[in-house]
């Protein structure tokens, strides 16, 4: 084959620290675009992102040209670098070392979209922790309770 053809989506999870301070609400839209461009600038195509003052979802092409846990660093290291840059903290805003991935095959692109869009309703009803639990859970990934949340 002549060339490499790619597309994964993937569906990334992550957590501000526990003993950190989290997101402002007011400052995500804001925050949500600038991921996209991390995103854009390392060659994938933001989908959806969206998310609560403590966790985000990210749902993106995965760069045929990086490995998942590059593309993840990326996206945390420099939203991180952003988020300390804004006048909103006066203490150091850090995202959490761990994160979830999951991969979303096509059909179900609307309905993660959607899922992601929902978040505050969502989270009326189920905890951060339950909801990962969950993902880990369907996607049959083994983990430890205790070290869900762990900074």
């Amino acid at each position: 084959m002549a060339s490499t053809l790619v597309k994964l989506n993937i569906h990334l999870i992550f957590h501000v620290k526990i003993t950190g301070v989290t997101l402002k609400k007011e400052m995500l839209p804001e925050l949500f675009q600038y991921i996209a461009g991390i995103i854009k600038n390392n060659g994938g195509i933001p989908i959806e992102i969206g998310g609560m003052p403590d966790h985000l979802h990210v749902l993106s092409t995965l760069p045929k040209t990086m490995a998942l846990s590059d593309f993840a660093r990326a996206i945390k290291a420099n939203s991180s670098r952003w988020i300390n840059d804004q006048p909103y903290y006066q203490k150091r805003f850090s995202w959490q070392e761990g994160y979830g991935a999951f991969s979303v095959s096509p059909t179900l692109i609307e309905k993660t979209v959607n899922y992601i869009r929902t978040q505050e309703e969502h989270h009326k009803k189920r905890t951060f922790r339950d909801e990962y639990i969950s993902f880990l859970k369907h996607y049959d990934i083994e983990f430890n309770k205790n070290y869900i949340l762990d900074d």
